[in-house]
């Protein structure tokens, strides 16, 4: 079901609500749209629990083609969601309960999904149209028809073309499944009528055009894959038993389907079988004369055991016994399979000894690997030798040894031409014709590697994609984008971040094809320098924003504000720009804004907040002891008094100012327990400060940072010293067990999900993947870059377990029982120290919880709980049995 109305003024705008028939939208549009009357001054009064229900999560959908109206979706806790359409002039407005798979097509229709219906809105005559039981649908912006398979109802299984233009429809019987082109006017369509399944293919210019592609008697069809411009078409036949038992291609050139018989197919696998799901699919080369598709061993059959079923790890293993389990057999794992139907050929591409593939964009390499070739290791990624097969004869040759996988993945070019990799600080590009590698940065003078990942203290900057035709590369350092030559002997800075401290990378959204490496490599798109990119920029002091990129005129700002801006989006005359806007103390607001002139707000989410006190937030800047500069983000309580002085909540981890902007809905379901308007709207400051952690002192770093934050806010005369807790999750909780072993500072304190024992931590096997837990300790997190053999005093001086009697501070622990990220020991440990030492503390364990609290009941409990003791221990509120009972 589906609304529309007006937002002239609030009478026309009630009027229209009372005449829609849908009145469950009531209670929540009416605080949702803007409306001139609520400029006035309202008296603010105190924000509670029992209010938090009013807010809403907003993000933009779409865009029309006319870049007149925009779509966007609206979400409450409360399973509330609903989907808008909006024109940007006027503010004409249309609801969609439940929205989702939206569509704009160029003729001004808006469709959409629900739960059980297929919505469609004429946005030009406003006239609306609901279609009930549709499983499926699709748009063909070549042809402009709308396709649907309905699937209850009179219609059940039944496939309607219908023309947008002349709303003419045609109507097809039986259909279980069909399939659009993502390029074209080519469809495909399964039918079963009389226990036959058929499969069809028309053409949606010409309907007379259709043609029968197989009759498969009992067999069902899975897995219809088409070629990106629409010239070929690949699929499965399974028999009653869902075992594949043939693979189809289709190609329109010269109309001939080639088929795949496991059962006759030179070289396919003995004792093996097709193996299809949502992972493992159908794929079809550019060319048109390559598919690839998935073949596993079947499951051998289980024999009667006699022996124990002991299992033996040993020393000289590559994988402890977990990690071979989690990373499963290479011999019984899938492997990709090359089919050139017109050769009749069937090619494995990986195997046992090189399980590990990537397949370049062109579809002419693939590059291959195995993962265990120098273990044991105990980095957090693994080096391995790269080896690259021609599949035109599939010769295949090592290329390169012993990369470190953390330094970022291969970067094929979209020509197929080079493969670009990073090693010893600096970029290489390795020519696949004549198998030469050149490094492409040593020259260039600038850094290639920065803080880009949580806890690494550094990693490679990363590359976006290659330009047209692999002319250059584009390359990332910590500030700019270079574009550089594969050879190395040209290089350019597009931007100029670094003199401005603004960080520059391509935006995620455009309307260009975005192209990617096939099967698991990384993302890699195409640009052409010659036309604009759009990028995405973060200021130093916080700002954020969007900037248009051109070759003559290098970067100039869409928007660039201080605020959090997110969610760019533009239509194909990039004359309008559209994106999210908001501030910790501003509820995100819809923009459209012309490239040169002022934005204008179309939607402004949760107006509600105006009538209740808030809070502000603050860029704070701070030095360690070492003179190290640093920030930090301050949130001010709602409704601050400059005469009172507040009770202040320390959260940490590790660079967190980078949320300063952020608008955080008040809400009690929290998976970590933690909402910043929550506190603040209780009355106290909550501050984020950065840490950072340096080399074999992670815990004493980030004990001088904190401090030397602390003392930063003490300063300012804004916050009661003697009411400062401190509280962290993951990390962050060993951060904070080990933080108020150094120091009285903190009236109380949370340790959650934390590591508490740096020694027995380096023991753990982790339940997520199998894999000991000393990777943790080399590079990357604790950086300790020595094992505690060889470092036992640095380890110990970083441990929280080693100084618990030094304990003053009140703690609370929490922690999911069935944290597989990291063990529950560690918490238990610690809580049974401090019991030993008759300290202050409480432990809570929630089951069926893992290393976040996902169950709405749990998070709402935890929330409660973790404000209760700041309460109880920064505002002095004993009357709180559960804390008293605990802690007497």
């Amino acid at each position: 079901m589906f609304a529309i109305f007006n937002v002239h003024n609030s009478k026309d705008f009630k009027s229209s609500l009372l005449s829609c028939s849908i009145v469950l939208f009531l209670f929540f549009i009416l605080p949702l749209v803007t409306c001139p009357s609520w400029g006035q001054v309202v008296q603010k009064k105190q924000l509670t629990a029992a209010d938090f229900h009013l807010w809403g999560e907003v993000h933009l959908d779409k865009i029309s083609f006319d870049g007149k109206w925009a779509s966007y979706n609206l979400s409450y806790e409360n399973g509330m969601d609903t989907l808008f359409v909006r024109n940007i002039s006027n503010n004409r407005t249309f609801a969609f309960a439940k929205g989702y798979n939206s569509t704009f097509t160029p003729s001004n229709f808006f469709i959409c999904q629900n739960d059980e219906d297929l919505l469609i809105e004429n946005l030009k005559s406003t006239k609306q149209e609901t279609i009930t039981g549709v499983v499926k649908y699709a748009y063909c912006p070549e042809s402009n028809h709308l396709i649907y398979l309905i699937g209850t109802g009179p219609k059940e299984n039944t496939l309607i073309i219908r023309s947008l233009k002349d709303n003419t429809a045609q109507e097809i019987n039986f259909v279980t499944q069909f399939s659009l082109s993502p390029k074209g006017h080519q469809l495909t369509y399964a039918t079963l009528s009389h226990n036959i399944n058929a499969l069809h293919i028309i053409d949606l210019k010409n309907l007379t055009n259709s043609k029968l592609l197989l009759l498969a008697q009992e067999n069902q069809f899975k897995g219809i894959t088409w070629q990106k411009e629409g010239r070929s078409v690949a699929f499965l036949t399974a028999s009653s038993d869902f075992q594949i038992n043939g693979v189809f291609y289709y190609k329109k050139g010269n109309d001939k389907l080639y088929k795949l018989d496991p059962h006759s197919q030179p070289n396919f696998p003995a004792e093996s079988n097709i193996r299809y799901d949502d992972y493992y699919r159908l794929t079809i080369a550019d060319d048109a004369h390559k598919v690839f598709f998935y073949i596993q061993n079947k499951e051998a059959t289980a024999k009667i055991k006699k022996e124990s079923a002991v299992e033996i790890w040993n020393a000289n293993d590559k994988w402890i016994s977990t990690e071979q389990m989690h990373n499963g057999d290479f011999e019984k794992i899938p492997k990709i399979a090359l089919w050139q139907p017109d050769l009749g050929t069937l090619t494995s591409v990986n195997s046992e000894k090189l399980p590990d593939f990537i397949i370049s964009r062109d579809f002419k390499y693939a590059i291959l690997s195995n993962p265990t070739d120098y273990e044991p290791q105990f980095n957090s990624e693994c080096s391995k030798d790269y080896y690259i097969m021609d599949l035109s004869n599939l010769e295949i040759k090592l290329f390169l040894q012993k990369l470190p996988s953390l330094d970022g993945e291969l970067i094929l070019s979209a020509a197929g031409k080079y493969i670009a990799y990073f090693k010893e600080n600096n970029w290489w590009v390795y020519n696949i014709q004549t198998g030469t590698h050149n490094n492409i940065t040593a020259k260039i003078g600038a850094k290639f590697k920065g803080k880009e990942r949580t806890l690494a203290p550094e990693s490679v900057c990363g590359s976006p994609g290659w330009s047209n035709d692999d002319k250059e590369i584009l390359l990332y350092d910590q500030y700019d984008i270079w574009a550089v030559s594969p050879q190395g002997t040209s290089f350019k800075r597009l931007t100029r971040g670094r003199e401005a401290k603004i960080r520059y990378r391509i935006a995620a959204y455009t309307y260009n094809s975005l192209g990617s490496t096939v099967f698991h490599g990384q993302d890699s798109r195409t640009f052409d320098l010659e036309k604009n990119l759009f990028l995405r920029a973060n200021g130093q002091d916080e700002k954020t924003g969007f900037f248009k990129w051109k070759n003559k005129t290098g970067e100039v700002p869409i928007v660039f504000a201080n605020s959090f801006v997110d969610e760019l989006k533009y239509n194909s005359d990039e004359i309008n720009f559209y994106f999210r806007e908001q501030k910790f103390d501003q509820s995100p607001l819809l923009i459209v804004k012309p490239f040169s002139s002022k934005g204008k707000t179309f939607f402004k989410s949760n107006p509600q907040q105006q009538k209740y006190f808030w809070g502000r937030s603050e860029l704070i800047e701070y030095e360690n002891s070492k003179g190290q500069k640093l920030k930090g983000a301050l949130f001010y309580p709602a409704g601050y008094d400059p005469e009172k002085k507040y009770p202040m909540i320390i959260n940490i981890y590790e660079i967190q100012s980078d949320e300063l902007h952020v608008y955080d809905n008040p809400s009690l379901y929290n998976e970590n327990g933690f909402n910043i308007s929550v506190f603040t709207c209780n009355g106290y400051f909550v501050f984020l400060p950065d840490i950072i952690l340096e080399e074999q002192s992670p815990g004493l770093s980030a004990t001088d940072c904190v401090i030397s934050a602390t003392k930063k806010i003490v300063e300012k005369a804004i916050i009661d010293p003697e009411k400062i807790g401190l509280m962290g999750h993951s990390f962050g909780g060993y951060e904070s067990s080990f933080i108020i072993t150094q120091t009285p500072m903190f009236a109380a304190a949370i340790a959650s999900g934390a590591i508490t024992d740096l020694n027995s931590f380096y023991h753990t096997v982790s339940q997520l993947d199998g894999r000991p837990d000393m990777w943790r300790f080399q590079s990357v997190q604790w950086n300790m870059n020595k094992t505690p053999y060889e470092a036992l005093s640095i380890y110990n001086a970083n441990s929280p377990i080693i100084h618990v009697d030094k304990i003053s501070t009140p703690v609370l622990l929490w922690s999911g029982k069935q944290d597989k990220t990291v063990d529950i020991h560690q918490s238990l440990e610690y809580y049974l120290a401090l019991r030993r030492l008759g300290k202050k503390s409480i432990l809570l364990l929630y089951p069926n919880e893992e290393h976040l609290i996902l169950k709405p009941l749990n998070q709402s409990n935890l929330t409660q709980r973790i404000l209760q003791w700041f309460d109880y221990y920064l505002k002095d509120d004993k009357s709180i049995s559960w804390i008293n009972d605990g802690t007497k």
